[in-house]
């Protein structure tokens, strides 16, 4: 299983909107009766709403972070990066 950071993989976006769906004449009354009469509605749950904040909180998330990158430079430029190779070997193994 592969894990794609915060977001949805591609081609799975979350839509948090809602479509209005249109009545059609029955027996003799028009749309605009009958939906007067009996309305559909939908109700969102208060951890549905909780995840419609975290998504909107999330997407205003830099995508780089830039306090890693420049870490990670400063130790480039003193010499001080350490690469452990068994890390990069074991990591390399999982992904086949």
């Amino acid at each position: 299983m592969k894990i794609h950071g915060n977001k949805p993989p591609e081609g799975q976006e979350i839509h948090l909107e809602t479509a209005k769906v249109s009545k059609t004449k029955t027996k003799g009354k028009t749309a605009e009766s009958q939906a007067a009469k009996s309305s559909d509605r939908v109700e969102i749950s208060d951890q549905g709403k909780k995840v419609a904040e975290l998504m909107t909180i999330i997407d205003q998330l830099p995508e780089v972070r830039m306090d890693k990158i420049n870490e990670a430079k400063e130790a480039i430029a003193a010499g001080t990066y350490q690469v452990d190779s068994n890390k990069i070997a074991e990591k390399l193994l999982n992904e086949l």
